[in-house]
């Protein structure tokens, strides 16, 4: 059976350009490999045959043959030279021994030119040439290996060893020795004839100049026009935690980072300036090494995190961005001797928030009050069990890390092997995880490179049940702790597990829970990504990648004959698996150039195509013999369930643009597009159309600017731009059945049912976002700050919206409404002390106001259910025009009626302030549903980080604070 792919049928002649690019890129490929194979190498054979030719058009057939650059430094009659030469299968040099024989010339090649002047000047400065050796190191005095010096101006150059020393042989009299060195100050120290040459290098400074990663790019961060945070590799390690999303908590204004689960192994939520959709994700897109759609690897793995956060950074992925993008780059190996890091740490857990509960004297006194009979006898309680004590035990968290990296002139790698280890603070719940992760860089010829990036990981989860919701049997293991009464133990004279005698009936004991059930779910990721540079011509790099990411999941849960699920099934087993794979090819170039005599020009433009494939199978039993076995082995089972499988597969295309304009370091602009297109999505909506502007000052370059120590950088920046959101199951514009049963002839049928209804006119979330920023720069570097201002609206909402119940159907996903985020951000960074004491200091504080403004129907409110069941209503979360996304929404508490209490006629208190209606009805007054009121919503309108990083030497000491 053909499967529905769910493809995106391309518009106009859309298609044939496609295939036109895909032939393209293959060309440029094969012909760019012949061309670079060809070109700049002393030993490539040439022919040339030419009768009564000047000397002049010898050398420029020699120019045009070999590519290189001839530069006749001497009487220039001699180009007028009339002179026959027949060259076979000839190398450059042997060209030039000959032409040059018995003239008193001579020839010397420096890079990819060619001088030709006198011999005997040319033996001088071979004379004049000299040995020059020395050591580098930090500002500490500790050597610095790796550290690249070249002789300015020529590709002679090497990489000091594992004590910082380096030797250059033959070089010019009046050398310049250029030393550089990642995360380090470049300096260039003139030889002047000196034999040794000792340099100390500094760390580079906080700054405006350092190079931040981009979409598709790079670019200095004095030139970036948008909103872009980064987050170095040294915040992400100064402390240990979980997940590289913790790591990020706090680093970054705008960014915020919330705890999804306590349980061991679970990820945290991230959002950027808020939520901008209501059903659809808001999480920000992550971009691993150019593979978009990635998966964050270990904090110990990355060298660098930016954040792009406005419409002018994120445009250029389109319907990607909505919700900002975290791109992430990892480490590599540099040249040099191999070089080995081991790295660990281990910490302790413990719970908190622990309530303060009544013990079992007082609990009796209670309920006996409660109820007014005498329900426990005080004098026969002889047990007291704190439930809390007993499912919380001491956790810890334990990483470690092995890595090699080193390489040469042609090949660098980096390769890291991480295990971790997590036991959760309530018992039975643990965590593990195994990573191991290659990157190699390969310099294929002097105009080739390529890149393989891989990582595997495979974690294993014990869970236990910590989030379901209360008012049954088989509760929560934290809710069952609270709500089970203190006045049992955990056994029963039978030796059976206790139950609950107040509240809800048969209330599940806790200790029956955690031992009633065994929950295990591991996964596997793989994910890959191979990238090609092919430098066409000077400025115009070719960009080819191909990444894949292939992850499995695999889920067992058996309730045994302990818990109360388990005693009602008689044992009850599932077992799930789901694979999900992404295929990702990017096709662009990037050319850099010129433009004019003080602007520089740096295009991008390319094609993306995305393949998203999701399969998964679900078996459930009951009725086991025994509990041995559990989930592994459901066939024990006497009550299989119907199983269930499913596949979906979406598509992403898209093709993309920009342009940054530098001129004179003064004016900066930046013009983004990107037009995408999404299977998700129906017929003639599948395609949108995302631009984007940018517009930067840099104050401080203008002439006008006083030169001063005190505010010694200024730059203002503006956005304004588009982006959208697809992100939406497959399949969610169509109509959709599932399967049923039914009973003919008593006999058990199955049969399917239409399940959605097809929304022809379902399209994509679009925000709009205005971003105005300004960055300062005090006493030369050693304090930044920077302040913005942004306001973000989404229209044409994702949201599932209830139906009336006649229809056959209860919801159906529409585009409704609009929602704000607009808000404040501050950010100051600040070097302290900068000599061998050393003390950072950055600080940053978001203020965001979400908002919803406008809703279909008139504004009419949206109720809906967005909580756990014990929270005691279904409809407990509001859509209300003025009112922040994700509300909830409940009574207010008035009081409590007395005796005697004067009720006005129509049902409400005379006392009470907000006027909320009151109906005396079995004499209970019930308040009136539509008079409830909003009482809060979940996301923090203020969120603000404070590090503190003191280093002496080998001493480190960071206070982090959020």
């Amino acid at each position: 059976m053909k499967k529905n792919r769910g493809c995106i049928p391309l518009p106009g002649d859309i298609r044939k350009i496609f295939r036109i690019m895909r032939i393209t890129s293959f060309l440029v490929f094969i012909l760019s490999i012949h061309a670079f194979a060809s070109s700049f190498g002393q030993n490539q054979r040439i022919n040339i045959s030419m009768e009564n030719a000047s000397f002049k058009d010898v050398i420029e057939r020699l120019e045009k043959e070999s590519g290189y650059y001839v530069v006749v430094k001497y009487d220039q009659s001699i180009l007028e030279k009339k002179i026959d030469v027949n060259y076979k299968e000839a190398t450059v040099t042997e060209i030039l021994d000959n032409l040059l024989k018995d003239s008193g010339l001579g020839y010397k090649i420096v890079d990819k030119y060619i001088a030709i002047t006198k011999l005997a000047d040319i033996q001088a400065s071979s004379q004049q040439q000299k040995k020059v050796s020395g050591k580098v190191t930090d500002a500490t005095g500790a050597t610095l290996p790796g550290v690249s010096v070249v002789v300015k101006g020529t590709t002679m150059g090497v990489i000091t060893d594992n004590d910082g020393k380096y030797s250059l042989s033959g070089i010019p009299e009046n050398a310049t020795l250029v030393f550089s060195f990642v995360g380090m100050k470049m300096q260039e120290i003139p030889v002047e004839g000196k034999t040794t040459v000792n340099v100390k290098l500094e760390e580079e400074s906080v700054g405006i100049e350092e190079v931040v990663a981009i979409g598709y790019g790079s670019i200095k961060k004095s030139d970036v026009t948008g909103a872009v945070a980064t987050v170095s590799q040294k915040d992400l390690t100064a402390y240990p935690s979980t997940s590289v999303v913790q790591s990020m908590q706090g680093r970054s204004a705008g960014v915020m980072i919330q705890s999804t689960n306590g349980e061991p192994g679970e990820d945290f939520k991230i959002t950027i300036r808020g939520a901008t959709s209501i059903n659809a994700s808001s999480s920000p897109l992550f971009v691993i090494d150019g593979l978009v759609g990635g998966s964050m690897p270990p904090s110990e793995d990355i060298a660098a995190i930016e954040i792009l956060k406005d419409a002018s950074a994120t445009a250029i992925y389109g319907s990607r961005g909505a919700n900002g993008v975290v791109m992430v780059t990892t480490k590599s190996g540099k040249s040099g001797k191999t070089k080995v890091e081991f790295n660990s740490y281990y910490s302790f857990q413990k719970e908190i928030g622990r309530l303060d509960l009544l013990k079992a004297n007082d609990f009796a006194a209670y309920i006996n009050e409660a109820r007014k009979t005498n329900f426990y006898d005080l004098n026969a309680i002889t047990t007291d069990t704190d439930w809390q004590d007993l499912i919380y035990q001491p956790g810890h968290y334990q990483n470690y890390q092995l890595s090699f990296s080193g390489g040469n002139e042609k090949i660098q790698y980096y390769v890291s092997g991480i295990f971790s280890d997590q036991k959760g603070v309530v018992k039975t719940s643990a965590y593990n995880k195994y990573s191991l992760t290659t990157n190699l860089k390969f310099s294929v010829t002097d105009h080739i490179r390529m890149y393989l990036n891989s990582s595997y990981l495979k974690s294993d989860q014990d869970g236990v049940l910590s989030s379901v919701g209360g008012g049954q049997a088989n509760a929560s293991v934290t809710q069952a702790a609270y709500r089970f009464e203190p006045t049992q133990g955990v056994l029963d004279a039978n030796g059976k597990y206790t139950v609950s005698k107040i509240g809800i009936a048969a209330y599940e004991n806790p200790m029956a829970v955690i031992e009633g059930r065994t929950e295990e779910n591991v996964m596997e990721k793989f994910q890959t990504n191979l990238k090609a540079e092919f430098e066409i011509a000077k400025g115009l790099i070719f960009n080819s990648t191909y990444g894949m990411i292939v992850s499995t999941q695999r889920n067992g849960v058996y309730s045994n004959k302990i818990s109360n699920q388990g005693i009602a099934t008689n044992g009850l087993g599932s077992m799930s698996y789901g694979k999900r794979s992404n295929f990702l090819t990017e096709q662009y170039l990037n050319y850099s150039f010129e433009a004019g005599e003080k602007g520089d020009l740096v295009l991008t433009g390319g094609y993306s195509y995305q393949d998203f494939k999701y399969e998964t199978f679900t078996a459930t039993n009951s009725g086991f013999i025994t509990d041995a076995l559990g989930f592994w082995n459901l066939g024990v089972g006497t009550n299989l369930r119907a199983p269930s499988s499913n596949y979906t597969e979406s598509e992403i295309t898209s093709f993309y643009g920009r342009a940054n304009y530098n001129f004179d370091k003064r004016y900066l602009f930046t013009l983004t597009s990107r037009y995408d297109g999404a299977s998700q999505f129906s017929e003639g909506n599948k395609w949108s159309y995302f631009p984007s502007g940018a517009f930067s000052w840099n104050v401080a370059n203008e002439r006008f600017y006083p030169q001063n120590k005190i505010v010694s950088g200024l730059k203002l920046r503006t956005s304004y731009g588009l982006t959208g959101n697809q992100a939406i199951g497959a399949y969610q514009s169509l109509a959709r059945i599932s399967s049923t049963y039914f009973v003919v002839n008593n006999t058990s049928v199955t049969s399917v049912l239409p399940t959605t209804i097809a929304n022809k006119d379902l399209t994509w979330e679009t925000t709009s976002q205005f971003n105005a920023g300004i960055d300062l720069d005090f006493f030369e570097r050693r304090l930044l700050f920077t302040a913005e201002y942004y306001n973000k609206k989404t229209n044409d909402l994702l949201f599932s919206v209830p139906i009336p119940s006649f229809s056959g159907f209860q919801e159906r996903l529409e585009n409704l409404g609009e929602i704000e985020n607009s808000g404040y951000e501050f950010e100051a960074t600040s070097k302290n002390l900068i000599k061998e004491l050393k003390w950072n200091t950055s600080f940053n504080l978001t203020l965001n106001r979400n908002k919803v403004l406008s809703l279909p129907n008139g504004g009419a409110d949206i109720m809906f259910s967005n909580a756990p069941s014990f929270s005691g209503s279904v409809e407990n979360s509001i859509l209300r025009v003025g009112e922040p996304v994700g509300s909830f929404y409940g009574y207010v508490y008035q009081g409590v009626y007395q005796t005697g209490d004067k009720i006005i006629p129509g049902g409400a208190f005379e006392t009470t302030p907000g006027g909320e209606k009151f109906g005396d009805l079995n004499n209970d007054l019930v308040l009136d549903n539509k008079d409830r009121k909003v009482i809060g919503n979940p996301n923090p309108k203020a969120v603000w980080g404070l590090n503190n990083d003191l280093s002496w030497k080998g001493f480190n000491l960071n206070i982090f604070f959020q």
